[in-house]
């Protein structure tokens, strides 16, 4: 009975130990989730920022400086920050340099102030534009982004996305473009944006990708493929199994879902995200 009891008791201690490293929620936090504003926009924003603690988010998404306040009643992180160019007009054609480095010292600025550990920029449309030219003209301007962003603490993070079904013609429309312009540049504050959604309708085998280029990937984004929406049985990407992988590697960076729900329950599809990919 005493060798029972000592068991019970060492039993109840381990739990306690594995209950109070859980985190927010119960949460294994092995994962770091995020959620992008835009998708739950319909939301007040402190009805959604309670919500987003409450199921254990860590942060949100592509928000501006002004709305960081929001997070920060709620203890949230702007893991993700406006931004760099226009997702059709950006940085591979020199004529938007100019402009675009304004954009980048000021959104550096911001999200060093805010916490933000992140700013977001894209490649812009091909337009009858080479992808080796594309390609040089994005390294050029991100050389010298990259100082500012080095200073900082802030990383620019280029997103994929697919320029099959969404984004017609857009240029940084697959993995190997994008780690050909971080190799080009060379600087460990400029990554990509993996957005997995994106890269399933592109080139699929997103684990081996995600496995063979993480050190080049800084942000992920998730989202249910085909549609765009709940990340769940519905479509065809294994969100646990591609998360158990980016937890398998050194990446220390946030997962943000960017899925617009179809169902009513708009929360209730987030918080059943946020367990799928609590592994």
């Amino acid at each position: 009975m005493k060798t029972v009891a000592a068991g019970l008791a060492g039993a109840a201690i381990l739990g306690g130990r594995s209950s109070a490293g859980q985190g927010a929620a119960g949460l294994k936090g092995n994962v770091k989730q995020s959620v992008s504003r835009w998708c739950f926009g319909k939301i007040p924003w402190d009805d959604f920022c309670k919500a987003c603690k409450e199921m254990g988010l860590v942060g949100i998404d592509l928000v501006g400086e002004a709305d960081v306040p929001h997070l920060q009643k709620y203890g949230l992180v702007p893991t993700c920050m406006y931004g760099i160019g226009q997702l059709t007009d950006a940085l591979n054609r020199k004529e938007n340099h100019a402009k675009c480095m304004e954009q980048a010292r000021t959104s550096i600025a911001g999200a060093k102030k805010c916490g933000g550990p992140n700013v977001i920029t894209f490649s812009g449309n091909r337009r009858g534009l080479s992808d080796e030219e594309g390609l040089e003209n994005c390294a050029l301007f991100l050389k010298e982004a990259c100082k500012p962003a080095e200073d900082a603490g802030v990383t620019i993070v280029v997103e994929l996305l697919n320029s099959k079904v969404d984004h017609q013609d857009y240029q940084c429309d697959h993995t190997a473009w994008g780690v050909d312009l971080c190799r080009r540049v060379g600087s460990p504050r400029v990554k990509l944006l993996y957005d997995i959604y994106h890269m399933q309708i592109m080139e699929g085998d997103v684990i081996r990708t995600i496995r063979d280029n993480i050190q080049y990937i800084g942000h992920f984004h998730t989202g249910g493929n085909p549609g765009r929406n709940e990340i769940d049985e519905t479509q065809e990407l294994n969100y646990a199994a591609i998360c158990r992988a980016i937890v398998e590697t050194p990446f220390k960076g946030y997962v943000a879902h960017e899925f617009v729900p179809k169902r009513e329950d708009k929360l209730g599809s987030l918080r059943q995200a946020v367990q799928i990919c609590d592994v």
